[in-house]
């Protein structure tokens, strides 16, 4: 079962080529941020280019749940009229974020130095992840937290009532502590300061400024350090979200490894703590260009168009690319099963504590498609089989986690016989057009029922 229905089997055919242009979703990343963003202003944000998968949807609700005023215009045009920062108030019910690990820590942090309570849930995935490496931070500012063992939802948290301000380096490389630490410095006193010794995602940094938050960022010897300070006016924005780069990789990647392919992604997001896996595929030899290069809304976007390649070649990922891609690394495992030799990836453990264990998933999978594995506590092994030369004929677990999903599916669209996942259904928490978009460039894509 998934968290959002019974389970939905899907099987993937080998595909003639894909063809055409592939209108992925919004920033699942930006698309959050916007709506929380939004709600700690005082009058109406606007929102074009929404992603409008359950996942923001879930967060969506949630600020409703604390008291702004949310609303869905059509088309992915959203406004916000928010309350104001420090301004949320008690939700009357307890708040499910569904299967987003994003949705959850960035709201407890925003919510973390008001003094309300909320109880906080998610759906069978979400209840498997760690919470503990956001309430320790969060408990610095004063905040209480009380969850299942392991610190694992749901969970009750109680708002510090007089909030300090903190300073923190992050033990991990997680964008998701480093956002919720600065949402919560939001209604602190004085200066938050984060240290992260590996620059992550930066589009919370980006949003602050471009709300009107005073913050800076500078690289020094210890790390990258951000000085927030605290109980800024924020100003209401005109957000247009940049189409997502994690969600564009499939087509992207379907398109590298399926003969004949030609698939043009505009308007992507190519923020550069986001856009490792791009960088990785062209030292693999992948066929990609970027057209169009611009800026909008402080985001670097451009136009991607990818080909059939046929000589990509395995490579050694730097580990300290694994940040800018930490989300690609399940269908750069595809990828590197239709290249040449071998592709080692490197300092990815924390794919062990994403949606599921999302080394252990692509390694049984591919293994089931004849792909040889290794693979240890931090390192993915694959050896490549060349073009078309995946047997398949597997089918995979999803494991409630929509990326295991559509990248075996992406697989099945190259390989000798077709691959199956479980189910389907999670797919709808971050790229909820998967089925029609793809089909649309051509893939063959079948629903069975169970």
């Amino acid at each position: 079962m998934s968290g959002h229905g019974p389970a939905t089997p899907m099987t993937a055919r080998k595909s003639g080529p894909l063809k055409g242009t592939a209108d992925v979703p919004g920033d699942k990343s930006i698309s959050h941020r916007s709506l929380i963003l939004g709600a700690l202003t005082v009058g109406e944000t606007k929102i074009s280019g929404l992603l409008e998968g359950q996942d923001v949807l879930d967060t969506a609700k949630a600020m409703r749940a604390f008291g702004a005023d949310v609303i869905e215009h059509g088309g992915g045009d959203w406004t916000v009229h928010g309350v104001g920062v420090g301004g949320f108030s008690e939700p009357e019910d307890v708040i499910d974020c569904g299967n987003s690990g994003t949705g959850v820590r960035l709201i407890m942090g925003t919510m973390a130095t008001t003094p309300i309570t909320a109880t906080f849930t998610g759906d069978a995935s979400l209840r498997k992840r760690p919470m503990g490496r956001i309430t320790d931070p969060l408990a610095l500012f004063g905040t209480q937290a009380v969850g299942r063992e392991g610190g694992r939802l749901p969970m009750t948290l109680v708002g510090a009532a007089d909030p300090v301000p903190v300073t923190y380096t992050l033990p991990m490389a997680s964008a998701q502590v480093k956002s919720a630490v600065l949402l919560a410095g939001l209604n602190a006193p004085g200066q938050t300061v984060v240290i992260e010794k590996e620059p992550t995602r930066d589009h919370t940094e980006r949003m602050l400024a471009g709300f009107g938050a005073e913050i800076t960022v500078e690289d020094t010897d210890e790390g990258r350090v951000i000085t927030l300070t605290g109980r800024p006016e924020l100003k209401p924005q005109t957000i247009a979200v940049p189409r997502d780069p994690s969600s564009a990789a499939f087509p992207v990647c379907a398109a590298l490894i399926v003969e004949g392919s030609d698939v043009l992604v505009p308007n992507i997001g190519l923020n550069p703590t986001r856009a490792g896996l791009y960088t990785t595929l062209k030292e693999m030899g992948a066929d990609l260009t970027f057209e169009n290069e611009r800026e909008e809304g402080g985001e670097p976007v451009a136009d991607l168009r990818a080909r059939f390649s046929p000589n990509m070649k395995g490579i050694e990922v730097p580990p300290e690319r694994a940040p800018s891609m930490i989300d690609e690394y399940p269908i750069l495992s595809v990828v590197a099963a239709f290249a040449e030799g071998r592709t080692v990836m490197k300092g990815v453990k924390e794919l062990r504590v994403k949606e599921s264990d999302r080394i252990d998933a692509m390694a049984r999978g591919l293994e089931a498609c004849g792909v040889a594995i290794e693979e240890d506590e931090d390192t993915l092994i694959v050896t490549g089989m060349g073009p078309g030369g995946v047997p398949g004929g597997a089918t995979a677990e999803a494991r409630l986690d929509h990326r295991i999903a559509m990248s075996f599916l992406c697989c099945g669209m190259a390989s000798e016989k077709p691959v199956s996942v479980d189910d389907s259904g999670p797919i709808a928490t971050s790229f909820p057009i998967f089925e029609p978009l793809m089909t649309t460039l051509g893939a063959q894509l079948v629903r069975s029922n169970r």
